[in-house]
């Protein structure tokens, strides 16, 4: 027969047991509440920073390329508010380059015109891409994001783009697009120097809640990317090629289109999928794809 002190023992063993047992129930219960938490700030902050576009014109029917790209992955996308209208600009607008702490990641110098066309008068200019899996053509257009088209052109003049692998995709319904322009392929290169966003943001006053307000931006634009922390002066040298519907906030500069080549190709590379790296969306190109050249002209 156990003693009463054995007794005891037994009992303040089972006791401090159930205490155990409590405390790391308490400690998975916190920890999933944290990782819900978390979660949910993951699936903010990828419709805050992921990417925001606009093109302009009426709707176009998909081709049949860009179908395919569609992936099975499926959200309900948000109503979106009307693109909000172009005012025009002046004949010449001033441009500012201002160099920044980073230096850039391919040596390359800040435009030396900065002084530019803009307004409805402006030209508009043409850009080849040869991709290791396609060419893509696009049309630059200064009347609406004068700055932005020249420091474009600069960089590609430049050799900027050449040779540089474009280093996020997504095929997501309702966030399709491709990602280039850093020399490095991580998302954190840049020309060493910065600027303001243009159209659309600049349609809208600062602080303006409507900012927030999603916007339906169609197949086919170029729109420029930035560090989402202070989008008014952090445009570099990355952009994004839209190739499907994107409904996200007017917050990143337009300034040009895709032609149909151009989306063939890059709905041949969403096709492949990525790699889901990314928690604002997508991943690397499970398809790489890279810029042999970018020439203007």
């Amino acid at each position: 027969m156990p003693s009463n002190e054995q007794r005891r023992a037994a009992a303040k063993r089972k006791l401090e047991r159930q205490l155990e047992r409590r405390a790391e129930q308490e400690k998975k219960r916190k920890r999933l509440v944290i990782a819900g938490s978390v979660l949910g700030v993951i699936v903010v902050a990828a419709a805050v920073t992921g990417v925001y576009f606009l093109t302009k014109g009426g709707d176009e029917p998909e081709s049949s390329a860009t179908a395919s790209a569609t992936t099975t992955s499926k959200r309900e996308l948000p109503p979106a508010a009307a693109a909000p209208a172009v005012a025009a600009k002046p004949a010449t607008v001033d441009c500012a380059y201002p160099v920044g702490a980073e230096p850039a990641s391919k040596p390359v110098a800040p435009p030396t015109t900065t002084t530019v066309a803009s307004g409805p008068d402006a030209p508009k200019t043409k850009v080849s891409i040869d991709s290791t899996q396609g060419p893509i053509g696009l049309e630059l257009d200064s009347a609406e994001s004068p700055c932005t088209v020249n420091s474009f052109v600069s960089l590609a003049q430049q050799g900027y783009f050449d040779n540089t692998s474009c280093h996020r995709i997504s095929a997501e319904t309702g966030f399709e697009m491709l990602q280039c322009g850093d020399p490095t392929a991580t998302g954190m290169g840049g020309p060493g120097y910065s600027f303001a966003n243009e159209y659309p943001t600049d349609q809208y006053p600062a602080n303006d809640p409507n900012l927030e307000s999603p916007i339906k931006y169609q197949r086919g634009v170029i729109a420029m990317a930035n560090s989402g922390l202070t989008p008014e002066g952090t445009n570099g040298s990355q952009f994004f090629l839209v190739y499907g519907d994107t409904i996200l906030p007017p917050k990143y500069t337009i300034f040009g289109t895709i032609d149909e080549a151009g989306l063939k190709t890059l709905a041949k590379v969403g096709a492949a999928g990525d790699d889901g790296s990314m928690s604002a969306g997508g991943g690397k190109p499970k398809m790489p794809i890279s810029f042999n050249t970018v020439k203007v002209g």
